[in-house]
């Protein structure tokens, strides 16, 4: 367990807390917001009376923020308190689709766009009266769009620079598609965070008859450039690693990308393991699909889907069929991005909730303590696999 009474925080908060969810990211921002308030009313006794500490304990470190929009569908930031010398963190979930405004009496719904604008909105509405900006981005903007091609446009790059200009000292990000990207601001502070230790703690508390041995599991990469997510979680469980390459026919276009013609596997035997496929993201999830049907195929035991991102761009109906002919057996996304109530609903799924350990990200960043240790959950999973094994509850 992440426990807030672990953290060593040895310095003076840089500013008092305010937290800035946007529209769309309310329900994140106010879990973090409860977590931060119930461990700041546990310790705050000890800096009763230390002006460096003025506003430290509060019922809501919630600052009242909004973005209307004029019937052109032209909006405006406003900020309903003052913000003058605060520590702020804004959190923007730019994945969620669900989120509406009307444009000219018609319903539009809220596109990527539309959030990183509205992000821009609010940083400019704190005028620079802020004492810091950190902006905590779970799906980092254009994150796909970061490498350059052809004659293309480089996005992430340009909107981190954008950023950065308009005075964010901080990004924090999950599990960049590529986190080369931060070579587009090296003096800025961008780290991107993996949630592989809620990952392996939603199997075991959801999964209660696992054996976590090379032997009988194995870490699957469904391609080549997330290999390194499937070396790390093979590596702290101790199991072996096998990974898919893409096959693509390049002498042909089929909506802008070579068609992929075949996955190779590359890798020991799958046969009667357990196996997770551990990626960045599921968008339509044609790609997990096929990887576990190729598994099937090669007689792999079940098979679990982890990925930090669950866009299912095209619906649930192919995950279903495939649950129900028993080609997955579980799929494990976070609560970092929109999740729609039938995704909920699903008996297959497993919620990864990351909102404390977001708490603890704002907690140690206030007081400008180190990152590494959070960032770095090698003790906690082996803790937390030690309590699977002796029985214990998760």
């Amino acid at each position: 367990m992440l426990s807030r009474s672990e953290r060593i925080l040895e310095n003076i908060p840089v500013g008092s807390l305010g937290i800035i969810p946007l529209l769309g990211c309310e329900e994140l921002g106010n879990k973090v917001n409860d977590y931060l308030v119930k461990w700041r009313r546990e310790s705050a006794h000890e800096h009763k009376n230390d002006v460096a500490f003025s506003g430290y304990e509060k019922e809501n470190y919630l600052i009242n923020a909004s973005v209307p929009r004029f019937g052109s569908g032209e909006a405006k930031g406003i900020l309903g308190e003052s913000v003058r010398g605060k520590d702020i963190y804004l959190m923007v979930d730019v994945c969620n689709y669900n989120v509406t405004y009307s444009l000219t009496g018609n319903t539009n719904h809220m596109s990527p766009d539309d959030h990183f604008q509205n992000l821009k909105r609010i940083i400019a509405a704190v005028g620079g009266k802020g004492r810091r900006i950190n902006v905590i981005m779970p799906f980092l903007y254009e994150s796909r769009q970061h490498k350059r091609t052809s004659r293309e446009s480089l996005d992430c790059a340009l909107a981190l620079q954008e950023l950065v200009r308009m005075g964010v000292d901080n990004i924090i990000t999950f599990d960049a598609h590529d986190p080369r990207v931060s070579n587009a601001i090296p003096l800025s502070g961008f780290e991107t965070i993996s949630p592989t230790y809620q990952f392996i703690k939603g199997l075991l508390r959801n999964v209660k008859d696992l054996q976590i041995d090379s032997e009988h599991m194995m870490a699957i990469s469904p391609d080549e450039g997330g290999t390194n997510r499937a070396v790390y979680l093979a590596n702290v469980l101790g199991l072996d690693m096998g990974m898919f390459y893409k096959r693509r026919d390049y002498t042909q276009i089929v909506n802008g990308r070579n068609p992929i013609v075949a996955h190779e596997f590359l890798g020991s035997s799958v046969e009667g393991k357990d196996v997770i496929i551990i990626d960045d993201m599921i968008s339509s999830g044609d790609s997990i699909i096929e990887v576990a049907t190729e598994l099937k195929r090669r007689k792999a035991k079940r098979i679990f889907a982890a990925a930090t991102f669950g866009l299912f761009t095209n619906g649930m109906e192919k995950f279903d069929k495939a649950y129900e002919e028993g080609i997955i057996d579980g799929i494990l996304t976070t609560n970092l991005i929109y999740q729609t109530p039938n995704l909920l609903s699903k008996p297959y799924y497993i919620n990864c909730d990351m909102s404390k350990y977001i708490a603890l990200i704002i907690d140690t960043l206030n007081h400008d303590g180190s990152l590494s240790e959070i960032l770095s959950p090698n003790e906690r999973i082996q803790n937390v696999l030690q309590k699977y094994k002796n029985g214990e509850t998760i």
